[in-house]
């Protein structure tokens, strides 16, 4: 596992080396595990995320600002920022979780972004901490539109498709891991006109389109 290599790519050089090693150490990898920053992180990119939200839109309603930031801040986009630095290929985890596909679930994905975000306020304060919240949730916060930010990721999708006439996405499961009661679904969202095949992957098959859905859009309104 490169720390250095990883640290690099979300633009922090740590100090304490051993909270970034924590962060990204599941619980089922040993009692030092990453619970307590998951914690502490979580506090901390909700702040960061509704700081950027609070300058960006200043017109905008306490109501409006928490929506957005509900947008943001959740199991899938934090997974999906995940999967965008392979933070999946850094995890300790148990035996039993490598082999039931753990370094994919979104669930561990998306608790290990929140553990990083606290083990960089730790090693440095707010500030270096809401630097790590931008490089991964960056992009997002820069394209989130309040007119559209409340509705699902295959509904935006789909009309994005419809208003330029063009045929609604497919989807389809490209595989299955884990054990029966906590298996990992990965989902392809493919768009034939545009040639974008993005896959999504999560706790089950709705949650899977949803993902590949993002990509696919984020693809789609790039182009």
């Amino acid at each position: 596992m490169d720390l250095d290599e990883f640290a690099l790519r979300i633009g922090h050089r740590y100090r304490q080396p051993e909270l970034l090693r924590r962060a990204l150490t599941h619980r089922s990898h040993g009692a030092a595990n990453n619970e307590r920053l998951e914690f502490l992180g979580d506090s901390v990119v909700n702040c960061a995320v509704a700081l950027e939200l609070y300058h960006r839109f200043p017109r905008l309603t306490e109501g409006e600002l928490s929506r957005l930031r509900a947008n943001l801040v959740n199991q899938g986009s934090l997974a999906a920022a995940a999967r965008r630095f392979d933070l999946g290929a850094h995890l300790l985890l148990g035996e039993g979780e490598v082999r039931s596909g753990g370094a994919r679930r979104p669930s561990i994905l998306a608790d290990a972004v929140e553990a990083v975000i606290g083990a960089t306020f730790l090693d440095a304060g707010f500030d270096a901490a809401r630097g790590v919240v931008r490089a991964l949730l960056g992009d997002a916060i820069d394209t989130i539109d309040p007119a559209t930010s409340g509705k699902d990721p295959k509904t935006l999708l789909q009309e994005y498709l419809q208003g330029r006439r063009m045929a609604l996405p497919r989807y389809s499961v490209i595989g299955t891991s884990g054990e029966a009661h906590e298996q990992v679904f990965e989902v392809e969202c493919a768009i034939a006109e545009l040639g974008i095949r993005s896959v999504g992957a999560g706790s089950n098959r709705r949650s899977a389109e949803q993902e590949a859905a993002r990509s696919a859009y984020e693809l789609a309104t790039r182009a």
